[in-house]
């Protein structure tokens, strides 16, 4: 990729034990790529360097930044970059060539749908499991849950396309505390059981006990029993939805039950805590030394009555990952999960689990005419996440949530998201897809155009248009490294809105829309601007792919 390039290039003449970044500056006339590498360099002490001249010039990072220039000059081909340019305090500034960017486009239209496919430095990775969702089965799912679902099936594939070995699960808290308090809200909304503040609300445990009557009635005694038959028609519901409704598929789905307490995963943890003398009992209850490990607190691993607490529980989970064979696992959880990542961190920690990653979702306002569609879980009055795939569509729910960073509040805008405008932010990019469709799909050329002369491509259009795609293997590899799935849901917008400018701007089709009728400047343009169409065919259909957005064929 060209960003990679560019570090190589400064490494060659930068010979300091120092990080190379590159990034692209917001505004053009600062160069396509820029480096504060001579900046980094400035602030070191003389010693450290063997730059020498540019140090004793009281370590001027404009001097520095003109030996870089300098030196690049000797190892850089001279048609990679069109200039290369200083700017105070002492960024290096770089403007590619036309030929470095119809180079680039060769190579989209030779790897097609590999374009931007990236291989680990680490061949030998064990595979990375990722857990998302993992909402409890006492209900439907809520807006959050859709949240960290999309951005957890969007990572896995941006991932998945780096070349990683991924385990899509849902983890199935399915027994415990909940489970028996769901139990108990149907025997009392069946009025078999005395009502209580705790209890579920939901208008879904009133439908379900209604439903099953016969069952409510014959279990009445035993409410752990009722739970489990109620968690277990809504896992089955949540399934269908993720499935029929959004296109989440996973690779496993882990019961707490079956896979953690049944397969003694919750003594095998308990154990390893009590070989690193790590276990202590106080008030009839046996704790673990979390603070030992940086946490505010110590944290209870078995209650006074005997009962393992979900922490143990989930303890136990990640030792059961690392025995399958993982060699990482990334969380996603919802913001009521924030506190307990600091626990569950030192239990990976203590059980030798590493690269263990928690990404909490943060929580979702639902915004209808400008004011909040209030959502209450505790009174059972909240929008699920099946009623908002309904009402705005899977392809606007998804890339709504896919376009903010997880860890930032965001608002919904409903209104919006229904709206078939350029406004919406999702038709926006289908639209420009379309566009590109409808424009090879008119011109009735097939395969590539080896004789296309992408020479002719040269206008700042053109330029611009090229230039975007060729930053999409960088892209790619920025969403993986900092699991970042909204930096590929705000390029793509990036990349419509420059395809939407090359089309308003530029002749594409000559008027006639027949090849034999054009002059012999118009086939040849017509041509190349073809093979720049195909590529930007090419990375929208990836990023379609990756995003799990629909390509319309028509809009």
């Amino acid at each position: 990729m060209i960003k990679s390039k560019i570090i190589d290039l400064l490494k060659k003449v930068v010979k300091e034990d120092i990080k190379i970044e590159i990034f692209v500056p917001e505004n053009e006339n600062f160069g396509h790529y820029s480096t504060n590498v001579a900046l980094k360099l400035g602030m070191r002490k003389p010693e450290q360097s063997s730059m020498r001249k540019a140090h004793a010039n009281k370590k001027n990072p404009m001097a520095i930044a003109e030996e870089i220039k300098n030196a690049l000059s000797q190892v850089v081909a001279g048609d990679f970059f069109q200039k290369i340019e200083i700017a105070p305090p002492g960024f290096i500034n770089f403007w590619l060539s036309e030929k470095t960017l119809q180079n680039e486009l060769k190579e989209i239209l030779k790897n097609k749908k590999n374009y931007g496919k990236l291989k680990p430095k680490n061949q030998n990775l064990k595979p990375i499991q990722i857990e998302f969702i993992s909402a409890n089965p006492t209900g439907p799912l809520t807006l959050a849950n859709g949240r960290g679902g999309f951005f957890g099936d969007v990572l896995s594939n941006i991932l998945e396309f780096s070349g990683y070995k991924i385990e899509r699960e849902y983890y199935i808290n399915d027994t415990g505390n909940q489970i028996l308090t769901l139990g108990k809200s149907i025997l009392a909304n069946a009025g078999l059981l005395k009502w209580d503040e705790n209890f579920y609300k939901g208008g879904y445990v009133k439908d379900w006990a209604k439903k099953h009557k016969l069952v409510v009635k014959k279990y009445k005694d035993e409410p752990l029993k009722v739970g489990k038959l109620a968690a277990k028609d809504f896992l089955k519901t949540i399934k269908k939805v993720l499935k029929e409704k959004t296109s989440i598929n996973y690779d496993r789905w882990t019961s707490e039950d079956k896979n953690i307490h049944k397969k003694n995963y919750i003594n095998k943890v308990l154990d390893i805590f009590e070989r690193k003398n790590l276990v202590y009992d106080k008030d009839n209850a046996t704790w673990l030394k979390t603070t030992d490990f940086g946490d505010d607190k110590d944290r209870v691993l078995v209650t006074s009555d005997g009962f393992p607490t979900y922490f143990l529980a989930d303890a136990g989970h990640y030792l059961e990952t690392k025995e399958r064979g993982f060699g990482g696992k990334i969380a996603v959880w919802g913001p009521d999960h924030y506190g307990y990542v600091k626990r569950i961190q030192t239990a990976a920690e203590i059980i030798g689990f590493k690269n263990s990653e928690i990404i909490i979702t943060q929580a979702v306002r639902l915004m209808s005419r400008g004011k909040e569609v209030k959502m209450s879980k505790r009174t059972g009055e909240f929008v699920t996440f099946e009623e908002l795939i309904k009402e705005v569509g899977a392809d606007a729910a998804r890339f709504f949530f896919l376009m903010h960073s997880p860890e930032t509040h965001m608002d919904f805008d409903i209104d919006l998201a229904k709206e078939h405008s350029m406004k919406n932010p999702v038709y926006y990019l289908q639209y420009a897809a379309v566009r590109a469709q409808g424009i090879l799909r008119k011109s009735n050329v097939k395969g590539q155009m080896s004789n296309a002369n992408l020479n002719l491509l040269n206008t700042p259009e053109d330029m611009n248009l090229m230039r975007i795609l060729a930053r999409f293997p960088e892209i790619i590899e920025e969403g993986a490294k900092n699991y970042s799935p909204q930096i590929l849901a705000r390029y793509s917008l990036d990349l419509a809105r420059q395809f939407h400018n090359f089309y308003e701007k530029e002749r594409i089709i000559p008027p006639s829309l027949k090849l034999r009728r054009a002059s012999g400047e118009e086939k040849d343009l017509m041509a190349v601007r073809l093979e720049l169409i195909k590529a930007a065919q090419i990375i929208f259909k990836n990023i379609f792919q990756l995003l799990g957005i629909s390509m319309p064929k028509k809009m």
